[in-house]
């Protein structure tokens, strides 16, 4: 691991040549990358600003620079990723990012610090349960619990979970096939296509690229 993250910091460090440590921002989508690039790197010479894309979306939205404008409608329930709420405590950009989509949170019984997660991206993709009930099917059983329309996360690994075991439960007919799993992301991307496309004076909005970009 020492090998190749040196090797990486010095990649990074190249391609932020000439810019103070202050101005060394990196977006991720993935919280084990979130997790490593900002908590381990640092040790290697890696100084970086490291943020998850839950929270530059979120902060785009309570500044303004990105406005969803129809309400999705949705009953959402929200898959808090290991790596994203335990190990960093980002708990709420997530959660105020369903929030402004209009949808309507379901929380599951073992959310935010108590949430149950596979800890895929620690490498445990690979590990087989031995005891008890598969962790996609337990995962997915409890957010179905909340009779959600939509299933939300915010980490690529958790995503391939959260579906697996929802096509699982689908093909044995105890979940509806309207159910969907969904990034964060995702969701607010949907809020503020349907405004544009409804034609609700939405051209002047900032879209999720230029908004992005512009930070």
């Amino acid at each position: 691991f020492q090998m190749l993250a040196q090797q990486n910091v010095e990649v990074l460090n190249t391609v932020f040549e000439h810019r103070p440590a202050s101005a060394r921002k990196i977006v991720v989508t993935c919280p084990h990358c979130f997790n490593t690039l900002g908590n381990e790197y640092p040790e290697l010479g890696g100084q970086f600003e490291v943020v998850h894309h839950t929270q530059l979306l979120n902060r785009l939205v309570r500044e303004r620079r990105l406005v969803p404008v129809a309400p999705l409608g949705e009953d959402v329930t929200y898959h808090d990723p290991c790596y994203l709420g335990r190990h960093n405590k980002v708990y709420s950009p997530p959660r105020e990012l369903v929030g402004a989509t209009g949808a309507t949170l379901r929380e599951m019984p073992r959310h935010a610090d108590r949430a149950l997660c596979c800890g895929a991206g620690g490498a445990r993709m690979w590990m087989e349960e031995r005891v008890g009930k598969r962790i996609n099917l337990e995962r997915v059983d409890e957010a179905l619990g909340t009779a959600p329309t939509k299933i939300a996360t915010g980490c690529p690994f958790c995503r391939v979970m959260m579906t697996d075991g929802l096509t699982a439960r689908q093909n044995e007919k105890a979940a509806p096939e309207s159910v969907e799993v969904l990034d964060v992301a995702q969701l607010l991307l949907t809020a503020v296509k349907r405004g544009q496309d409804g034609g609700n004076g939405s051209g002047d909005r900032t879209s999720v690229a230029e908004a992005a970009a512009g930070d």
